[in-house]
Parts: structure tokens; sequence; C-alpha cells
């Protein structure tokens, strides 16, 4: 799924001034990247994206300065002609007059920042990055567990929502209930938050729908976390195997991104909270290098070799 976003929500984020193209504000922004024009203002368009915000900097404003009035135009005006988005300048770089025309001409929006150039480049990148990479969105709820993403996914009445309710109490923070919405920065790392008009509420069965942060206060919920594990909740099934020592690892594949997915029969009786905590404290364990399967295993093996006795353990 690929997002947009409204350029007057970029503006009022970036807080940036409206110069010129004042009637190009609703224009959707779809491409996250942004365009230093260098080689547009040099003639070569071969590559020209004319889908991104066009930024200019210190050194596309001196390049452009030192152009021959006539080709300068010429340049530009093609630049407007294949409609952008914006253009954007950085907080030391003066508006030439010519883009103040030209944007006010073709409805295109010339913008101001108050920020250097490699200061609003990369906050201005992070968030299209954010707001419009593709995304996923899984059916589950997502939380954060002492510092590890969990998200918690099964079929519908599994109890994924109460379990959730009970992690809550116990300390832990909720992400998102019901959908959540995942994106890849990069790979490795999994972004999960939730859609806007889920923010801060949990449905319970019985119960309707709940506002953690009233509830339980502001702790009790962020925006957004990276997913660093799984855990499935299923209805027990006798004839099923399940791990018992934990030293098998499956996997679950989200872009181009694997993270680790634990497998938790639900039964009447079980703390199914308690588990998934433990699950998750589990896992952070395995990322900072220690084992306790394989450390016990290891140990069985020598045991059984004689390479140790009970007295060394």
């Amino acid at each position: 799924m690929k997002s947009k976003l409204k350029l007057k929500n970029i503006i009022k984020e970036m807080n940036l001034k409206i110069i010129a193209g004042s009637d190009g504000l609703d224009k959707a922004v779809e491409n996250e990247m942004i365009c230093r024009p260098g080689m547009e203002f040099a003639g070569f368009f071969d590559f020209y994206e004319s889908n991104r915000i066009i930024l200019i900097g210190t050194k596309e404003s001196s390049f452009f300065a030192s152009l021959d009035e006539k080709i300068a135009r010429e340049r530009l005006n093609y630049l407007f002609l294949q409609k952008p988005p914006a253009f954007v300048f950085s907080k030391n770089v003066a508006v030439p007059e010519i883009f103040i025309e030209l944007g006010n001409l073709h409805n295109i929006a010339v913008l101001k920042s108050d920020l250097k150039t490699t200061a609003i480049s990369s906050k201005l990148y992070s968030y299209l990055q954010e707001l419009l990479a593709e995304r996923v969105c899984v059916h589950g709820t997502l939380l954060d567990i002492n510092g590890m993403g969990t998200l918690i996914i099964g079929k519908s009445g599994i109890g994924k929502s109460e379990t959730a309710l009970d992690l809550i109490k116990r300390g832990h923070q909720l992400i998102s209930d019901d959908l959540v919405e995942i994106v890849e920065k990069e790979p490795g790392n999994l972004i999960g938050m939730a859609p806007e008009i889920l923010r801060r509420y949990i449905e319970i069965r019985g119960i309707g729908i709940v506002d953690v942060v009233k509830m339980f206060g502001a702790a009790a919920y962020r925006t957004k976390k990276s997913v660093r594990l799984v855990v499935e909740l299923e209805k027990w099934d006798q004839d099923k195997y399940y791990d018992r020592l934990g030293l098998e690892t499956e996997k679950i594949k989200y872009f181009d991104t694997e993270i680790t997915k634990i497998l938790i029969p639900v039964l009447p009786g079980r703390n199914v909270a308690l588990l998934v905590e433990a699950a998750a404290m589990n896992e952070k364990l395995k990322i900072f290098g220690y084992f306790s399967a394989k450390e016990f295993t290891d140990r069985v093996n020598k045991l059984a070799a004689g390479e140790e006795n009970y007295d060394n353990i």
C-alpha cells in the first residue's frame, strides 16, 4: 500500500514559509525522495523525476546564479512545466524573483525553510520516508515490552486485545490494537504504528473501546516502535507438536526483513500475558547473545559425554 501526503501538511510539519504558488498547496506528494537539481540546472534531464520535491541549497543556488539569464530561464521553466510538487529553499538561500514569477504562473509552491540545507534535507527526507514508504497492514496488536517491539497475531477472538490490556497494566506500552501498519525504513528495520483513527484505543469484547492514555496514563502509549518479534496465539491442539526447548527458530518475513516468530498455544488457565512477556524478554536476551536453550542442551550433551559432572553445574 502506497501512501500520499498533502503538500500543505508537509508545509505545516516542516514549518515552511510560503513564498509563491499558494494555489498549489493541495497537491499530493507520493515520492519520499528529494531532488537536488544541480544536474538539471546544468541542462541534463535524463534521470529527472518530476514527482519529487525540489530542494535548493547554497550550491544549487550559486550555480543557477552563474548561468546566462536566458539559459537559466529556459531550464527552470522546463522544471516548472514538469509540475513538481514544490520548490524548497534552505535558510541561507535568497529566493530569486524568477522562481516567484514561475511559481505563481504555474501554481507550484515555492517555499522557504528556516533550516540550513543539510538539516532540512535530512528532516524532510526522514519525514517523507516514514509517511510515504510502502506499508503492509497486519491484523494484530503491537506493544513495546521492555524495549522489544512485539506483534501479537492470531485468529479473531483468541484474546490478543485482552492479553495486550494485561501487558499494559504490567507497565508495557501499546502502539496499535487490531490493525498495525508496518513500514520498512531499510532492510532489517521494520517500524510499526497505528492508523491515525486507532491511536491510543484498544477494543475489549464485552467492554468496548478503551482509551489507554485516559485509563493508564500517557506512559501506556507510544506512537511507533521497531518490530523485533512476532508472537502468534493459537488454540491448543493436543495432536500438534509444540517446541518445548526453544531450539527451533521460525521466521516471518515482511518486505525484505525476517524476524523471529513464536507460537504460543492458548489453554484455559494459562497466563498468556506472562508468556508473551517471557517470550519478548527471552528474545531480547538472544539479541544480546545469550541463548538459554542452547546453553542447556550443550550442558546436557557434555554430561552425557562425561565432559562435565553434576558437581560443576
